[in-house]
Parts: C-alpha cells; sequence; structure tokens
C-alpha cells in the first residue's frame, strides 16, 4: 500500500505539471510558496510576506494572477509584441513597434546581462504566474501558458506604454508597408487633441510646518484607466516593505510608500524622445545613412510576426532598420527617420524597485542618479521631514541651437544627444519654504508659488508643459494650508470647485446679456448658471449644463489652433463670437432635453459609476443599476479627476479614468495611511472584492491602510501560503 501512495503521489505530479515543467521546478516553486504568506484583508488588499526579496515577487505576481491574470496576461501581450495574434492584422504595427525598440532575442540579453540579484527576481516573477497557473488548471490564458524571466525586460520603467506609446503606428505601417509617406508641412501641422481626457496625476507634499502632526504628507493621486492597478503590500526580511499600487504584472511597487519614504509619480512632459531625418542611401543591397562625412551601415534584423485572420494564424516578415539614433520608424517626405528614446531595461528595472527599499532623502536622491525614469515626474516625502520634486529623470542633452520639438537633421552631428543631463542640472526642489509642493502635469515653475524654480535658469525642451487649470487649482487649495491632518489632505484633494469654468460661464453670461434670448428654456438655464459657485456635486444642474456646454465648444466651436487646452477653453469664454457662444449653449440644451427628458438634470443622474463585468474593456448599460458621482473631468480642473463619456448604447455618462488608487500618507516614527481604489481589488465579478469600494468610492470614504503586521492580523480575512487558498 506505501508503494503505491507513493506510485500515486508522483503520478499526480507529474499529471498536474505541464509537459514543459520539470520537477526541479516544481520544488523551487514549492519552496517559494512555503517561504511566503499571504494575508488578505477585509478589501481584499493582498499583504505578501516572503522571507527573501524573491519570494516576496514570488507571492506578489501569484496574488495579481489570483486578483486579475486575465490584466497580468494583457500587458505582456501587448508589451512583447504578440497582440495581433488575438486582435488581427490592424493589431501587427503595434508589435512591429514593441520589436523595433527591442527584439524577443534583445530582450533575453538584457535579462543575461542583469546582475544576478536581479535575475533571481525576474525569475521568481515567472515563477509566481507559473505557480499560480500549474495551481489553476480552470485557468485558460488566452495567448501564454507560460512565463519567462525575460519578459520584464519589457515593463521596466514607469506604466505598461509610457514612452513607446507616443510612436506612431500609422507612421510605422506607412513606412515597413511602403506606402505615401507626409510632407513636412503635414507633419508641422499636427495638433495635440485638446478634446481628449486628460492622462496624468496630481501629486502633493506637505511640510510638517503645515501638519498638525508636525510631519511630513504625501497625496498619491494617480489618474489611469480604471482597473489598471491593484492595491498591494510587499514585505520581506530583506528590508522590503512597500504600500502601494502595482500595475498588472509589474514585481514593483509604482505609486506608493514604505515605512520612510514615500513616492508619486506624475506624467512628465518634458522632452525625453527626439526624431532625427537621415539621409540614406542603398548601395549593393545594402542601405547606408550618412553622419557627419562618414557613410554609416544601417542595421537589418528580420522578425517574423503572427497576425490573425479568422480562425487561421498568418505570418509576415519584416526587415527592421535602425540607425545610431534609434529605429527607423516613419518617413517625413520620402526621407527615413528614426526616433530616439530611453532604452535600459535593465538599469530602469534596478530603479523601480531599488526606489522601494530607500529609507530617507539621500538614499532617494542617489537612486535617481540612475537616470531611466523617462516618462515621470516625481513628488517625494519622507519621514525625515524632507519634501521633495524631481521634474523628469532622464533628460538628454542637447545643442539649443536646434528646435528638437521638430525632427532635426540627422547627418548634422551636433544634433546628436550629448549624453545625459545629471540629476543637479534638471529641475528639481527640496523644501522650499512655503511648506508645500505640488505638481498636476503642469508646469514645474509654479510647483511651489513664489519659490518654485525659475524658468531662465534651464533650457526650454526640460519644461515644455504649460500651466493647467489642475495646476491651478492645486495652488489655490494649498496657499493657505495649515493644521493639515489626513482629512483634512483628502479633503483639499477632492475640493470641488471647478476653476475650468470660472471664464468660460460668465463669458457665456455676458453674451446672453448682450443679447437675450426670450425663450424660456434658455432663460432659466442661464439664470441657474448666474447664481453657481463654480462646485461640482451629484444635485448640481449648473455642472450638467456647464460640462456639456464645454463639450460643444471643444468639439464644434472655431478656435485659434495654437492654442493649449486651458486656452482654448478660456478663449471661449472672453474672445469667442457672441453668436457662437450662444448657439453653442442653445445645442446643449437641446441634447440634455433629448437625451435626459429635461435641460435641468442634476449631475449625478448623468455622471454615474458602474462595473458590470471584468472585461479589459469596460461594457456599461443604462437599464443596470448604477452610483451618481459628485466629480468633474481633469479638464475642467477638477483636482478629483473622473473621466466618464457615454458609449454608443449608453445616454448616461460613465467613468472610464481618473481617480483610480489614490492615497493619503503621514510620516513620522510610524507611517499613517488611508486609501481608495475604484470599484475594488479583484476583477472577477463573482469575488466580494469586485465592487465593495464602490459606494465608498464615490463616498469619499477612504480605508485605513494596514501596514504594520499586528494591524494586518487584526484586519485579516484569509491567510494562506500561495496554493492552499480554496478555489
Amino acid at each position: 500500500m506505501k508503494w503505491m501512495y507513493h506510485t500515486l503521489l508522483i503520478f499526480w505530479i507529474f499529471a498536474c505539471s505541464s509537459p514543459q515543467q520539470s520537477t526541479p521546478e516544481l520544488a523551487r516553486w514549492q519552496n517559494h510558496a512555503q517561504n511566503v504568506t499571504i494575508i488578505r484583508d477585509d478589501f481584499g488588499v493582498p499583504h505578501i510576506y516572503g522571507k527573501t526579496d524573491a519570494n516576496a515577487v514570488f507571492g506578489l505576481l501569484y496574488a495579481q494572477c489570483e486578483d486579475d491574470f486575465k490584466r497580468v496576461e494583457q500587458n505582456y501581450i501587448w508589451a512583447t509584441g504578440r497582440l495581433a495574434e488575438l486582435e488581427g492584422e490592424e493589431a501587427l504595427y503595434s508589435d512591429l513597434r514593441a520589436h523595433l525598440f527591442m527584439t524577443l532575442d534583445e530582450a533575453r540579453a538584457n535579462y543575461e546581462k542583469a546582475p544576478e540579484w536581479l535575475k533571481k527576481l525576474c525569475q521568481a516573477f515567472a515563477d509566481g504566474i507559473n505557480y499560480y497557473l500549474h495551481t489553476h488548471p480552470e485557468v485558460k490564458p488566452r495567448l501564454f501558458t507560460r512565463f519567462e524571466p525575460w519578459m520584464p525586460m519589457y515593463f521596466s520603467e514607469g506604466s505598461i506604454g509610457g514612452d513607446i506609446e507616443r510612436v506612431s503606428t500609422e507612421g510605422i505601417k506607412a513606412f515597413y508597408e511602403n506606402r505615401p509617406s507626409v510632407t513636412l508641412n503635414e507633419y508641422d501641422d499636427r495638433h495635440p487633441d485638446t478634446f481628449a481626457e486628460p492622462q496624468g496625476s496630481n501629486g502633493f507634499a506637505i511640510s510638517g510646518k503645515l501638519t498638525q502632526s508636525g510631519k511630513a504628507m504625501l497625496l498619491i493621486n494617480p489618474h489611469t484607466s480604471f482597473y489598471f492597478r491593484g492595491e498591494v503590500h510587499c514585505v520581506s526580511e530583506e528590508g522590503l516593505n512597500a504600500y502601494g499600487a502595482v500595475t498588472w504584472g509589474q514585481f514593483f511597487i509604482y505609486q506608493g510608500f514604505n515605512e520612510k519614504t514615500g513616492w508619486m509619480h506624475t506624467s512628465s512632459y518634458s522632452d525625453v524622445m527626439d526624431e532625427f531625418v537621415e539621409k540614406v542611401s542603398k548601395k549593393n543591397d545594402q542601405y547606408s545613412y550618412q553622419y557627419g562625412q562618414e557613410q554609416r551601415k544601417i542595421t537589418e534584423k528580420k522578425v517574423t510576426l503572427k497576425y490573425k485572420i479568422g480562425d487561421e494564424l498568418k505570418e509576415k516578415t519584416f526587415t527592421l532598420y535602425r540607425t545610431h539614433h534609434g529605429p527607423v520608424t516613419h518617413k517625413i517626405d520620402d526621407r527615413w527617420v528614426s526616433t530616439a528614446m530611453m532604452w535600459d531595461p535593465v538599469n530602469a528595472l534596478i530603479q523601480s524597485y531599488t526606489r522601494t527599499k530607500k529609507s530617507g532623502y539621500k538614499e532617494f536622491r542617489e537612486m535617481m542618479n540612475i537616470r531611466t525614469n523617462s516618462s515621470n515626474n516625481t513628488v517625494y516625502a519622507d519621514a525625515q521631514g524632507n519634501i521633495a520634486y524631481f521634474h523628469g529623470n532622464f533628460i538628454p542633452k542637447r545643442d539649443t541651437v536646434f528646435d528638437f520639438s521638430k525632427p532635426v537633421d540627422g547627418s548634422n552631428k551636433a544634433t546628436d544627444w550629448k549624453g545625459l543631463h545629471t540629476v543637479e542640472e534638471c529641475i528639481t526642489l527640496l523644501n522650499p519654504q512655503n511648506g508645500w509642493l505640488q505638481n498636476c502635469n503642469s508646469t514645474p515653475f509654479t510647483a511651489a508659488a513664489k519659490y518654485s524654480p525659475k524658468p531662465e535658469n534651464y533650457p526650454l525642451y526640460m519644461a515644455v508643459s504649460p500651466e493647467n487649470f489642475r495646476g491651478i487649482h492645486a495652488q489655490r487649495v494649498l496657499k493657505d494650508v495649515k493644521n493639515l491632518t489626513l482629512d483634512g489632505l483628502i479633503r483639499l484633494a477632492y475640493d470641488p470647485v471647478i476653476p475650468g469654468f470660472e471664464q468660460l460661464i460668465p463669458g457665456l453670461i455676458e453674451a446672453y446679456n448682450r443679447k437675450p434670448d426670450q425663450n424660456p428654456m434658455i432663460k432659466a438655464a442661464i439664470d441657474t448658471l448666474r447664481t453657481w459657485d463654480f462646485k461640482v456635486s451629484t444635485s448640481s444642474v449648473a455642472m450638467s449644463l456647464a460640462h456639456f456646454y464645454g463639450l460643444h465648444c471643444l468639439r464644434e466651436g472655431k478656435a485659434p489652433q495654437d492654442l493649449n487646452a486651458m486656452e482654448r477653453v478660456n478663449y471661449f469664454g472672453t474672445d469667442a463670437p457672441i453668436e457662437e457662444r450662444l448657439s453653442l449653449f442653445k445645442k446643449t440644451l437641446e441634447q440634455l432635453k433629448a437625451d435626459f427628458g429635461q435641460w435641468n438634470t442634476p449631475w449625478g443622474e448623468i455622471n454615474r459609476f458602474q462595473r458590470l463585468d471584468g472585461a479589459i474593456e469596460s461594457h456599461f448599460d443604462d437599464q443596470k443599476p448604477s452610483l451618481p458621482v459628485g466629480l468633474a473631468s481633469g479638464q475642467w480642473g477638477a483636482l478629483a479627476s473622473y473621466g466618464a463619456r457615454s458609449f454608443p448604447n449608453t445616454k448616461k455618462i460613465y467613468g472610464t479614468s481618473g481617480n483610480s488608487f489614490v492615497a493619503v500618507v503621514e510620516f513620522g516614527a510610524k507611517v499613517k495611511a488611508k486609501s481608495l481604489l475604484a470599484g475594488g481589488q479583484n476583477g472577477d465579478p463573482q469575488s466580494p472584492h469586485f465592487y465593495d469600494q464602490a459606494q465608498p468610492y464615490v463616498d469619499v470614504k477612504f480605508k485605513e491602510v494596514a501596514f504594520y503586521e499586528e494591524d494586518v492580523k487584526k484586519r485579516a480575512k484569509e491567510t494562506y501560503h500561495p496554493g492552499e487558498r480554496k478555489k
């Protein structure tokens, strides 16, 4: 009988293992699992305790897969350039873009050259996901049945996407399909989409001299797509103890805090990418490009990509081209253009991971010397009382004779990057005398009132962001702050005033006063706006009128093309023709009446929160339950951004982006924090944590963060090793 028991046990081990899994690999997974404890609190937040950092990473990825495996997988399908295998030929050029900057062979090579400690973490990343798949055979991946340790090389800095998404797939398609190129005039005539919901985040750091406790505070307020990040706590006996938001599939806390330091990233619009127009010639089937007086060979590499047509997978082979500037990504006037950007995955991963373990400003500042955080600014606070701001981190040096906001001549050696600016040369702030600093994706030159950096001290390319309504709003709420508490910081972050309407609406009222309309509906609507205090709430009719009037102005109004988003909104309040303002407002009222039955519909009946399923692309339905939301779009300067829109089958508008994970943190002898997550931690509609934070989200009721182990245990609802949890 004993012999039969051991035989059955061995058979079970092999039956549960995929053909690629070796017994030593399974033993490694199980060893990790026994050295990891996951405690789920009352909101389903996983607190992962590992003996080593590698154990903690293993547990972190395992827990992420429990919460939302499909989003973990989706991020790597996109990042590694295999989207077309699921979504068809149109996704082929997104895949090609990924391979232009790093092929699979290059990703593997980067992994192999990484320091041993980092390779261990990358292996633990793969092991955690693979063990999840091993212990959950009912989960059917869309593409990856196995994850590899080189995959994090594609996902090493900032958010998924980041800089690379600014490279046009249409340009790539035109070049690599040998289609007509745009002219230089057409290229110069491109304008940003001023109607699009702003992407970015808010970060506040408050000195102890302005807080009730005398301790520094930090607001962590990313504005992302909902369900883009989960909330986690990751601890090891090797010094890791970080809490915050992790993008699905990352093995480091991206925006968060440990006991001694906190870091908040806001999207940076420093000029960190450049386009080089190459002078290309061909001789004996070899392309070359001019560089000064020499001809250099263009590097060529073939890649074969798969794409789905119907139920079949087809293949297409491309020859990729690169110069020393970077990959060739498009053409202008039939001239090849190379795109340069930060691509240093090993060091970027080192910076992203080691950031989470720093214990004070000196260590954090030394970590910033790695200079691979290209897509973000950093707002910082710590237990020593320091507050700081770093505007960007990876900023190439250029010759300011050239205008790098446009493509430059790649054959001229003088246009080459001259290395990177040091952190000292970049725009930074440390402990400004006013006691606070902020960034809301706006100019750094208003980050700390009169103590802000001065633009004349820096090259133009370091800070190209204009002021925006959120930046103005942040300065207002912070200028008189004193005796601040964590709850007070939450109130500042959710201040209901909407500054984007402070010129737009008076301009509309002025137009009506000058040309009164006898239509009683228009008069009543204008009277509603006359008494509005520019505050958003679920009961506000004026907010409904202002929001849709603003959208009509941006969509249909005529304004000068060279205006930024804030200037464009203000233009319709101050300079647009009277007749145009009144005509657009009349259309607004007609739309509200047609869509909602009455022009005077309160904002909460229109602006809704709904989560029906766990799909990557959310679905919405006016006939199903939803919650009223008293927040507004960042487009209008709402600090607590709520990006909502209608869908082909809806009249109501539903939030899809904006405030997602939000935290307020106070540092001191012990760290204190409160947090909130849109919807809930888990992506499965059957989970109790799929929707348990929806009502708190719309009510702005933050939960206490359980950071210390004794507090975690008090809130514990489940405690288990990976592989032991009941399905």
